[in-house]
C-alpha cells in the first residue's frame, strides 16, 4: 500500500471508521465463522477479520477493484441500489466463496458495504439447505395457522398428520386428541358425521361435500389426493368452510358485486335518489345504459318511442321518464292501443261530442285532454288503426285536437310517450304503418333489452319479487341455489313479467319455507337432474318425489310413449301411467 492509499484509508476511517466497526462487528456475531470485510463507497477496504486475511489476502486499505474486481461491480450495484445482492461466487485457488453483500446506512444515506464470505463445502451447503428449509417450515406453518379455512392432511393410509386451528373451530375436534388416528376411527367414534379424507381414498379423486352439524351449521369439506413422482398418492388434504352466515351475507355480496364497474354505481345512484318510489331494478350495464337513456330523455319534452319485447318493462320506463320531468306533478295518461276495439280507439283518445254516433250520451273527454300538462303512454302504437295515426299525427305536429263530432280544436299540451314490441321499420316497409308518424315518434328511441341480454339482473329480480310477494301473504320464504341456477339460465321468452308470475305462483304454491327445483314449473323441470339435498332443506319424501319426478319427465321426453318409458325404466306400463297423472306430467 502507497502513501496515498494510506492517507486516504486513514481520512475514511476517521469519518466512517465508527459506523464501519459497528457493521463489522454485527455481521461477525451473526455469521460466526464466515468471513467479513467492509467497503467505503470507494472500494478501500476499512475493515476485515482473519479469515479473509488468511484466505483471501485482503486487507484493510486494499482497493477492492485491484483484488477482485468481479466483486467491486456487485458492491457498486449495492451501493447504488441500496438493496444487499446474495450469492455472488469468486474463487481464491482451489476454494470457492459464496459472498452476500449488504449496504451500510448513515441514517438513510449509504456509506459502504459489507462483504460476507461462506465457503463452499458440502457441510456449508448442508447447513444452509437446512436454515432454509427451517425458514420454509416456519412460513408453511404459520400460513397454515393464520388462514380461516379449515385443513386437514393425512397420510396415504389415513391417518391425520396436522390439522389447523380453523379446523379444530369448524370440526369441534382438537389437534392433541386426533392427530395420529385413522379417519376411521373418528367416523367409529362419531366425532365426524361423514369424511372427505375417507372418499378420496377410496376413489383417489377431488372429492365435493356438504355436511349439516348437529347444531345446525352448514360445512363445505373438498378432499384432494396429493400424489407422488411415481403416480401413488401420497397425502390427502381436506379444506373445510364454515358456510352457516352466506345465506344471510348473500344479498349483500352480490349488492356488492354491483358496484363492480362506474356503470352500475351510477344505477345505484339513479335507483336511491330518482328512481324513488318506482321500481326498477338493474345490474346489468345494458340496463342501465337505458335507464340513463331514459333519464337523459326525461329532461325534455321530446317525444320518446320505447322499443322492446312484450313484458321487458317498457310502462316501468315510461313512468321513469314522467316522474323525473317536470311534468312529474300532472298526470301520467296509459292506453293500450291494441286492448280498445278499433270502432272505439278514435273516440278514447280524442273524445266525442254529444250524440258523435250512437250511443254517445253525453260529451267525454279523450286521453289527450285528459293528459293535458302530463305525458300521454301509448302502448302498442304499433296496433293503432291508420286512421286514427293520421289523427294523431297531426296532433304532433299542431298540438291540437278536435273530438268527434266536434266543429271546434282546442289545442294542448301533452308530451307523447309510445311503445311497442313490433319492428315499425318494416310494418312501413309494408305499409301497415305510416312513416310520416314514425319519424315524429321517433325522437329519441330507447330500447329495452329482454331478460335473457341482461342475466345479471335475474336474482336480484327473483329475490324482489319473491320477498313482495311472501311479504303480501305473511310469509317468509327463501329459494335454493339450484332453483336459482335454473332460473338464471332459463331463456324467458316472456321477460320480467313471466318471471313476476313464476314468483308469484311459487310463494303461494309452495309447501315448505324453502323454495326448490320441484316448485319450478314444469317446463322448466325437464332437463334438471334433482341432486340430494342435505337434511334440513327438505323432507325425505319431497327429495325422492322431487327426483322421481325428474327421471320420468326425462323418460317420457326421450321415448315418447309410456310403453316405452316403462320398459327402459323395467316397470309396468301401469305404474308409468300412474306415476305421470300423479305428478300431472303430459307426453
Amino acid at each position: 500500500m502507497d502513501n496515498s492509499e494510506r492517507r486516504s484509508f486513514s481520512d475514511n476511517f476517521e469519518n466512517t471508521g465508527k459506523l464501519h466497526l459497528e457493521a463489522f462487528h454485527k455481521t461477525q456475531v451473526d455469521i460466526g465463522g464466515d468471513g467479513v470485510i467492509t467497503v467505503d463507497l470507494n472500494g478501500t477496504v476499512i475493515l476485515a477479520d482473519m479469515v479473509t486475511k488468511n484466505n483471501l489476502d485482503i486487507f484493510p486499505g486494499h482497493l477492492l477493484c485491484n483484488h477482485y474486481p468481479a466483486l467491486w461491480e456487485v458492491v457498486q450495484t449495492v451501493l447504488k441500489n441500496k438493496r444487499a445482492k446474495t450469492e455472488i461466487h469468486i474463487n481464491k485457488g482451489e476454494l470457492e466463496y459464496t459472498v452476500n453483500v449488504r449496504p451500510i446506512f448513515a441514517e438513510s444515506d449509504v456509506i459502504g458495504a459489507v462483504c460476507i464470505f461462506s465457503p463452499n463445502t458440502e457441510l456449508e451447503a448442508v447447513s444452509r439447505a437446512m436454515q432454509s428449509f427451517k425458514e420454509f417450515s416456519r412460513e408453511l406453518s404459520a400460513i397454515l395457522n393464520a388462514t380461516s379455512e379449515g385443513l386437514t392432511v393425512c397420510d396415504k393410509d389415513g391417518v391425520i398428520l396436522r390439522i389447523n386451528p380453523a379446523s379444530e373451530r369448524i370440526s369441534n375436534l382438537k389437534s392433541g386428541e386426533v392427530v395420529g388416528l385413522h379417519i376411521a376411527d373418528l367416523l367409529d367414534a362419531r366425532m365426524l358425521k361423514q369424511s372427505a379424507a375417507a372418499r378420496v381414498l377410496k376413489h383417489k379423486e377431488v372429492v365435493n361435500m356438504l355436511e349439516m352439524t348437529d347444531d345446525g351449521r352448514k360445512i363445505i369439506k373438498t378432499g384432494i389426493p396429493v400424489f407422488d413422482e411415481s403416480g401413488e398418492l401420497f397425502r390427502v388434504v381436506v379444506s373445510e368452510r364454515d358456510i352457516t352466515e352466506i345465506d344471510d351475507l348473500q344479498r349483500k355480496l352480490e349488492e356488492q358485486a354491483a358496484l363492480s364497474s362506474q356503470l352500475q354505481n351510477e344505477m345505484v345512484q339513479m335507483q336511491q335518489s330518482e328512481l324513488k318510489s318506482i321500481q326498477i331494478i338493474a345490474k346489468s350495464p345494458a340496463m342501465v345504459k337505458s335507464l340513463a337513456r331514459a333519464l337523459k330523455a326525461s329532461t325534455s319534452d321530446s317525444t320518446v318511442l320505447i322499443l322492446g319485447e312484450s313484458g321487458t318493462g317498457k310502462g316501468l320506463f315510461a313512468d321513469l321518464i314522467h316522474q323525473n320531468s317536470s311534468r312529474s306533478l300532472k298526470p301520467l295518461i296509459k292506453i293500450n292501443c291494441g286492448a280498445i276495439p278499433e270502432s272505439l280507439i278514435e273516440s278514447e283518445l280524442f273524445g266525442h261530442e254529444k250524440g258523435a254516433f250512437t250511443g254517445a250520451q253525453a260529451a267525454k273527454p279523450g286521453y289527450l285532454e285528459m293528459a293535458d300538462g302530463g305525458t300521454l303512454f301509448l302502448d302498442e302504437i304499433a296496433e293503432l288503426p291508420l286512421a286514427s295515426q293520421v289523427k294523431l299525427l297531426r296532433f304532433l305536429e299542431d298540438g291540437r285536437v278536435t273530438r268527434l263530432g266536434a266543429t271546434k280544436s282546442r289545442s294542448l299540451n301533452v308530451r307523447i310517450l309510445a311503445a311497442t314490441h313490433r319492428n315499425l321499420e318494416k310494418m312501413v316497409a309494408d305499409r301497415k304503418f305510416r312513416l310520416d308518424l314514425f319519424y315524429r315518434l321517433n325522437v329519441i328511441q330507447l330500447h329495452v333489452p329482454p331478460l335473457r341480454e341482461r342475466r345479471e339482473c335475474i336474482i336480484f329480480l327473483v329475490r324482489h319479487y319473491l320477498d313482495l310477494f311472501s311479504a303480501k301473504r305473511g310469509v317468509k320464504k327463501r329459494i335454493s341455489n339450484a332453483a336459482l341456477d335454473i332460473l338464471h339460465s332459463y331463456s324467458w321468452p316472456g321477460n320480467v313479467r313471466e318471471l313476476v308470475n313464476i314468483c308469484e305462483s311459487m310463494v303461494v304454491m309452495s309447501e315448505t319455507d324453502l323454495l326448490g327445483i320441484q316448485d319450478l314449473p314444469q317446463r322448466m323441470q325437464g332437463t334438471v337432474v334433482i341432486e340430494m339435498l342435505p337434511a334440513g332443506n327438505i323432507s325425505l319424501q319431497e327429495a325422492m318425489d322431487s327426483y322421481e319426478r325428474s327421471i320420468l319427465s326425462n323418460a317420457v321426453k326421450e321415448y315418447g310413449s309410456q310403453h316405452k318409458a316403462a320398459k327402459a325404466l323395467g316397470v309396468n306400463q301401469s305404474t308409468i301411467a300412474r306415476k305421470l297423472q300423479k305428478y300431472k306430467i303430459e307426453l
